[in-house]
């Protein structure tokens, strides 16, 4: 029999909507945990989400920012704005369409950035380094899934 906080179902449940209920608070706390570590640095989860999105696609703009966060544009501005205040991101003038501005990652934000990944990394480490072999394994062996789970919203 597995442990009672095994995500296996119980005996009667359906299995997607049993793992579901198991998964998600832990996937919950997980993501918490995480958040906290980018607020060491004084950002948001979601500022540094936004800052990855400009470093993998410079020269982005807020309104395109705006829709693949489903945020309103005012309030992306809004975090752009606090996000350019602090040095993180830059406003770029586009070279053939100068009513056009994109976004980009400045030094410092991505020294930022690195940093909130270090320490978020550190954290994840730190506490799967407590679990057994196996249980790393297994965890190692769900990646693919997890993945798969995480795009499918996207």
């Amino acid at each position: 029999m597995p442990p009672p906080d095994s995500l296996a179902p119980t005996r009667g449940e359906s299995a997607p909507a049993a793992l579901a209920e198991r998964l998600r608070p832990v996937v919950l706390r997980l993501s918490r945990n995480l958040r906290r570590e980018a607020q060491r640095f004084g950002v948001s989860a979601l500022d540094a989400q936004l800052m990855t999105i400009v470093l993998k696609n410079p020269g982005v703009g807020v309104s395109e920012l705006a829709e693949r966060e489903q945020i309103s544009k005012p309030a992306m501005s809004a975090h752009v704005k606090r996000l350019e205040e602090a040095g993180w991101i830059a406003r770029d003038a586009d070279s053939e369409d100068k009513r056009r501005v994109g976004l980009l990652l400045t030094k410092s934000g991505a020294r930022a950035l690195e940093d909130i990944r270090k320490s978020r990394n550190d954290w994840l480490a730190a506490r799967l380094a407590k679990l057994s072999a196996a249980d790393r394994a297994a965890l190692a062996g769900a990646l693919s899934a997890l993945n798969e789970l995480a795009e499918d919203g996207r």
